[in-house]
């Protein structure tokens, strides 16, 4: 698996030859630490080093970086299911360096055909800006998210 000293070298080395403007990263749990520092007494520790060195990344660069993370299972387990902060896995971390933390919510099990493709864009943290819910519609067919209230255009 790829480092993260691995990756932030590869990504120097980009911003030099194509001055890289935005790196997205599919997913920060896939990312390992070297060896010297495995000496980390969890994952979660592991995670936590691998956060602060994206975030030192990004203002090294100044570029912003998109990490995807996993969710621990906790949210599907409470009767409120919207993910929460506290439901990013395996570190308090990611929730405390990141600027921006956006959840994507589909209630899939009961989708009638009325909510179906029903999708909400939370932002449940922007340091520099507002909170809040985005509602829009997923196309399955094309994985495009798009606003509810567009008009489809004729054909």
């Amino acid at each position: 698996r790829l480092t993260h000293l691995e990756l932030r070298a590869k990504a120097r080395r980009l911003k030099s030859k194509v001055d890289v403007g935005i790196i997205f990263i599919d997913y920060l749990q896939l990312l390992d630490v070297p060896g010297k520092e495995r000496r980390a007494e969890s994952r979660q520790q592991e995670v936590a080093i691998i956060s602060r060195s994206l975030k030192a990344l990004s203002k090294e660069l100044n570029i912003p970086i998109v990490a995807l993370s996993q969710l621990s299972r906790a949210h599907k387990t409470r009767a409120f299911q919207k993910p929460l902060l506290s439901d990013l896995r395996e570190s308090g971390a990611i929730e405390q360096d990141a600027d921006v933390v956006i959840f994507i919510h589909r209630k899939l099990e009961s989708e009638s055909k009325e909510d179906r493709g029903a999708a909400e864009i939370i932002i449940r943290k922007q340091r520099n800006g507002p909170i809040g819910t985005v509602y829009a519609t997923f196309l399955e067919d094309s994985a495009i998210f798009k606003n509810p209230e567009m008009e489809e255009e004729p054909s």
